[in-house]
């Protein structure tokens, strides 16, 4: 054990946070701590760190553990080049080292009976410099940075030059280089992108310490931790596992404990009736009795009710219409913005009931993409066009289709004049907005609940074709879930942009990856994707992306795909009419072996000369057949 919280409680004012929290965590484990929001997790961060004291209980740490701790918001910028800051986690090693370099220049000028002394405390220093990494902390802390997303020109730069995300993962990365025996991450990934989230998990995953993370990605903690920590009505409880597993454990356990409430309940209601019956005979053994049975009841350890969840929104998603088969085409599409191109040459289709995700690194024009579908922007070149009875509903990450000056009632109104007053405020309960929320001004919201209000629009909207731009952002981990049960349960067609890999793993079942090189189509959700990009990076020479003639191999995949599909709808042609020619020669072999049982036919040799000849013929087209049905039913377009 290095670390236990032991029946800590927290409350400002009336307003109760944590109550008798308590669990352990054990040396290399790496466990989460989730709940809603405001439901104590930074709080409880902030807690173990002894940055914020508790009403009641204590923190409890093996001797000489070392804690490190990266909060959600950064304090002061540090002085230096942001290589020094993270360099300065190993202050120790920068000491020892400048201790190295006197020694050296000390060597120079002493006499020869001082330079015994200084030459064997001068081995010993280094021996130590070396067994603690001196020699590889440098390029420790450039990998850092790196794998965190910064470039070796970036490292000279000083705090006063980043923003606030690059601010917060250069806080991370010296928190990683210091490696801490207890690692705390509140939302450590919040500004990372895919790149740097990938690198995080490996480090991680290799981290040989503890680690407490605070996280809303999903993905993430299901590749990380080995404990999930739920904080819940103020309590603390512990489950093995890793977020799914966690999930599965709750869901049984809620159903367990409820059937075991309701099963005691009418077991308590069941003994009541006995006593309220016994007691009404009014004789002595039947009173006795009753009483008995009091005694029993009374003594019964009750079962406390489930504790309510809160009532999460009601999102059901569903299309007023039928599109046709074809639903998108887009045809070599480019944009440019200043002179900089974003994107060039970009074709792709969506058919109907296809759930497709955007994926790729921040700036690639992801949501562009989108926007140009939309009609937000004009694309410089290429074409989009919709199918048939085709319906576009648009979910915008920026919010964008909501009016600030308007309250939640006057959005939904003016969006859905044809709604009662009643409809309206059945719909925002639905979406947990309740009484005198419905009067919020759209400017006043946060942003979970502009995205719950987006959502609401959607849901109404009954369109066929959802175009979504990152919809899980500001949504809490309930409503995510809630979100993914609806878009497994809708029969439209799906196309959005997501960071949210569980998401996109619980919904897409194609992925079309854009970088710079153009898109590349995926077959399967997120860890399909993931499987099959590995398989590439392990197996690809180390060679341009381009061919020989300049083409994008990203594009000439495309084209590709667009052969493969004909390929294999010609495949399935042939085998349909190899099928339907076998069936015709036996039934007329059939019908040939019928004739030679006729009385007239087999004293007719001119007529059973034909009618063999016309048999062996058949025979040997149905060889023939049947080795092209044989061939045409294992051909790999046919089972790929």
């Amino acid at each position: 054990m290095v670390l236990s919280c032991q029946n800590i409680s927290k409350a400002y004012g009336t307003d109760e946070i944590l109550t008798d929290v308590s669990f352990m965590i054990e040396a290399g484990e790496k466990a989460a701590i989730i709940g809603s929001n405001g439901a104590g997790k930074s709080t409880l961060l902030k807690i173990i760190t002894r940055e914020i004291t508790p009403d009641a209980g204590d923190v409890y740490m093996a001797k000489d553990t070392v804690l490190g701790y990266l909060a959600q918001y950064q304090g002061k910028d540090e002085e230096g080049s942001i290589l020094d800051i993270v360099l300065s986690a190993r202050r120790d090693l920068l000491l020892e080292e400048q201790e190295i370099r006197s020694m050296e220049d000390q060597m120079k000028s002493v006499s020869p009976d001082q330079l015994e002394g200084l030459m064997e405390r001068y081995h010993a220093t280094c021996h130590h410099f070396e067994q603690n990494g001196g020699y590889t902390f440098r390029s420790e802390a450039a990998g850092v940075l790196k794998g965190l997303g910064f470039s070796e020109t970036d490292f000279s730069k000083t705090m006063d030059m980043l923003s606030g995300g690059q601010k917060t993962r250069v806080s991370l990365g010296k928190l990683l280089c210091l490696q801490p025996d207890v690692l705390l991450l509140d939302e450590p990934i919040n500004h990372l992108d895919l790149n740097s989230i990938q690198w995080l998990e490996g480090f991680l995953q290799n981290y040989k310490g503890a680690v407490i993370i605070v996280a809303h990605d999903r993905y993430f903690l299901d590749r990380i931790v080995t404990k999930v920590i739920e904080i819940s009505h103020h309590k603390a409880k512990s489950y093995a596992g890793n977020y799914t597993a966690y999930v599965n454990q709750k869901e049984v356990e809620q159903v367990t404990l409820r059937n075991a409430y309701e099963k005691q309940q009418k077991e308590i209601a069941h003994q009541q009736e006995v006593i309220t019956k016994l007691k009404s005979y009014n004789r002595e053994k039947s009173v006795k009795r009753a009483e008995s049975r009091q005694k029993v009841l009374d003594r019964m350890e009750r079962i406390d009710a489930p504790l309510a969840e809160e009532q999460g929104m009601q999102l059901t998603l569903e299309p007023s219409v039928i599109s046709g088969k074809d639903v998108l085409q887009v045809e070599h599409l480019a944009k440019s913005f200043d002179g900089i191109s974003l994107f060039s040459d970009l074709s792709f289709s969506v058919q109907r009931g296809e759930r497709i995700a955007i994926l790729g690194d921040n700036g690639t024009g992801k949501t562009t993409i989108l926007k140009i579908i939309n009609g937000l922007l004009a694309p410089d070149q290429g074409t989009v066009t919709l199918g048939t009875n085709v319906t576009v509903g648009y979910y915008d990450q920026e919010q964008q289709n909501l009016s600030g000056e308007k309250t939640l009632f006057e959005e939904m109104q003016d969006a859905y004049p044809n709604l009662n007053d009643t409809k309206i405020r059945n719909v925002l309960a639905a979406f947990r907005f309740t009484g005198e929320d419905v009067y919020k001004r759209i400017d006043a919201l946060s942003g979970g609940e502009r995205g719950r209000i987006s959502l609401a629009k959607l849901m109404l909207s009954g369109s066929n074709f959802l175009i979504l731009d990152e919809p899980t952002n500001h949504l809490d981990m309930e409503s995510k879930e809630i979100l993914e049960g609806a878009i497994r349960q809708y029969t439209g067609t799906l196309l959005y942009v997501s960071h949210d890999r569980y998401f996109v793993n619980k919904t897409a079942d194609k992925i079309l990856e854009l970088s710079g090189h153009g898109l590349q189509l995926y077959y399967g959700n997120y860890d399909y994707y993931m499987e099959k990009k590995q398989q590439v990076k392990d197996n690809a020479p180390a060679e341009s992306s381009k061919d020989v003639s300049g083409v994008s191999v990203n594009k000439m995949d495309w084209e590709s795909q667009k052969n493969l599909q004909a390929q294999k709808r010609k495949a399935a042609n042939e085998l349909a009419k190899a099928e339907e020619e076998i069936q015709k020669a036996e039934e007329e072999i059939a019908e040939i072996e019928q004739e030679f049982l006729k009385e007239e036919v087999a004293t007719n040799s001119a007529r059973l000369n034909e009618l063999s000849a016309r048999q062996n013929e058949l025979s040997r087209q149905l060889e023939d057949l049947y080795l092209l049905w044989e061939t045409l039913s294992e051909s790999p377009l046919l089972n790929s």
